[in-house]
């Protein structure tokens, strides 16, 4: 890889952004390689994804050089450019892994849209944020669905129209962060903390998890929801995994699946 460093290690996954001199920027090299790369994790043994940043930078969303060439083409192979970007977004969303952005510097754009694809999101109090398109003359299409997702429409649609700055405090008030620290050393140990967490839990109860969130998320609680959601709870008492961890709790040991145990540093 040239742009980002994938390691997989004690079933954690780390993808580092790796254009520093860019902030971070991506161009069409780095989006395949971002996609690849999670579809490597997606299908390992790994169980937790971070997704964090060489340099000062998090992001600066899309590189403007390679956006302006990108103009230039023919429209078929400029919407095939903007339709690798949207490609390489919901592979994010849609990673069965735990996904969790460690953002240790500005956020703008498209990296604003990488956060937000993430399930959990943890940043330094230093840090900037921005969905600043409309003051080049463009708009936060590709990016707009995991935004107002994270954030709510009322948020999102402030924030594409002004193309305002703002920080971490804010970001968290908003939704866009769950948790914000003051240092970087803080912000590694409270990612660490989060992976253990998520290590102690059942790996394919993780993954249901995540699914059933998008899969009622406003849906109406009628007759039909209730009998599906009756009906995967009974699966997953009876599944393997379901009646492990229910024996361990009664039996009050570590559950076959617990790998918090093996206190590891992620950093």
């Amino acid at each position: 890889m040239q742009t980002v460093e994938l390691t997989i290690k004690d079933q954690v996954a780390s993808l580092r952004f790796n254009r520093p001199d860019t902030h971070n920027a991506f161009n069409a090299l780095m989006i395949n390689e971002i996609r690849q790369c999670v579809k490597q994790v997606s299908t390992s043994d790994a169980r937790v994804l971070v997704i964090e940043a060489a340099g000062k930078s998090f992001s600066a969303g899309a590189d403007l050089n390679w956006m302006r060439e990108t103009a230039k083409q023919s429209p078929e192979a400029n919407k095939a450019d903007a339709l690798a970007l949207a490609g390489m977004l919901n592979e994010l969303f849609t990673c069965p892994l735990v996904t969790i952005a460690k953002v240790q510097g500005n956020a703008f754009g498209g990296g604003v849209g990488l956060i937000a694809c993430c399930d959990i999101a943890i940043a330094t109090s230093n840090a900037k944020f921005a969905l600043s398109e409309v003051k080049l003359g463009l708009t936060p299409a590709t990016i707009s669905p995991y935004v107002i997702n994270a954030i709510g429409a009322r948020h999102a649609k402030a924030l594409f129209v002004t193309g305002e700055l703002f920080n971490s405090q804010r970001a968290q008030s908003i939704n866009l962060l769950h948790t914000v620290v003051d240092e970087p050393q803080v912000l590694t140990d409270r990612v660490n903390a989060t992976i253990k967490a998520v290590l102690a839990n059942g790996p394919n109860a993780i993954s249901i998890s995540k699914q059933l969130v998008d899969a009622v998320n406003g849906e109406p609680i009628d007759e039909s929801q209730q009998e599906k959601l009756a009906q995967l709870i009974a699966d997953v008492r009876a599944s393997d995994e379901g009646q492990e961890g229910l024996t361990a709790f009664l039996e009050k040991r570590p559950a076959s699946f617990n790998l918090s145990s093996k206190d590891k540093d992620h950093s």
